[in-house]
């Protein structure tokens, strides 16, 4: 099965949870055609405050001037994707890092000139995914992207993921995040979204800001062929483990057991 899974930067900044969840990626990555996206948030604000440069956003998009593209290549391609491409080889993958500008892996365009170099990806390019998951490699991709022009582009880790994903040909997206999963009005986890579901909960305002990135996301990673999207949190030991490992059930009676407990392991969301 090939499976693309995109680690939210949070879970990245301690050793002890970088190892625990590169353990369990390891441990997929033996059966499955496995490829990693990964941000890098935080340690991008720390690095450019260390450097006395203000990280400024809109609508939630760092504003990306030269200096920011200077801290991206050395923080997200850098010491980050290093970090994590160590921490999977330690635990026995075949782990290989990558940013989107390697074989033009993720063609980009600026966004918006207000945002300076913040791009959208126009164009993914699958084949070194596939020859390197071929081989028993594991693609450990950063999200920085260019253009055939030689220009580089931050880009949103959502939103990699999903261009990677898609073309790719993933039959599974799982968003590893800092929240469970996504929560109906009265606070109660749903196991189990479609498409129309998710759009209620953005229309509502029940689902907001970065969860509403999240389902956007989502949205259109299913609406460009990828089978099946997971958001659950990547704070949870075994999860990995389990969302890779469940089995195939339909119906809105679903129900994912988690280790014993019988709580769900994050939102699993389907085209219908």
């Amino acid at each position: 099965m090939r499976v693309l899974i995109k680690i939210g930067g949070t879970l990245l900044d301690s050793e002890a949870s970088r190892a625990r969840i590169a353990a369990e990626i390891a441990r997929a990555a033996r059966k499955h055609e496995l490829v990693v996206v990964h941000g890098g948030g935080r340690q991008m604000t720390r690095r450019l405050a260390e450097r006395g440069i203000e990280s400024r956003f809109v609508n939630g998009l760092r504003v990306t001037t030269p200096e920011v593209i200077e801290t991206l290549l050395e923080v997200l391609a850098g010491r980050v994707n290093r970090e994590l491409v160590a921490s999977l080889n330690q635990a026995g993958a075949r782990a290989l890092g990558l940013s989107g500008i390697d074989g033009l892996l993720a063609e980009a365009e600026q966004m918006d000139p207000g945002l300076g170099a913040v791009g959208r990806v126009v164009r993914s390019n699958p084949e070194v995914l596939e020859i390197l998951t071929g081989r028993g490699y594991l693609p450990v991709v950063a999200c920085v992207a260019g253009d055939r022009q030689g220009r580089i582009y931050n880009v949103n880790a959502d939103q990699m993921a999903v261009a990677c994903a898609a073309g790719f040909r993933a039959e599974r997206l799982v968003f590893l995040t800092d929240v469970e999963g996504v929560l109906d009005a009265s606070g109660r986890l749903r196991p189990l979204l479609t498409v129309e579901e998710s759009e209620r909960l953005i229309a509502g305002g029940i689902a907001t800001g970065g969860m509403q990135a999240k389902l956007n996301a989502a949205n259109a990673a299913l609406r460009q062929g990828v089978g099946q999207v997971r958001i659950a949190s990547g704070a949870m030991a075994g999860v990995v483990d389990e969302v890779m490992g469940e089995a195939e059930v339909t119906g809105e009676a679903e129900v994912i057991r988690r280790a014993g407990r019988g709580a769900p392991a994050g939102t699993r969301i389907v085209s219908a």
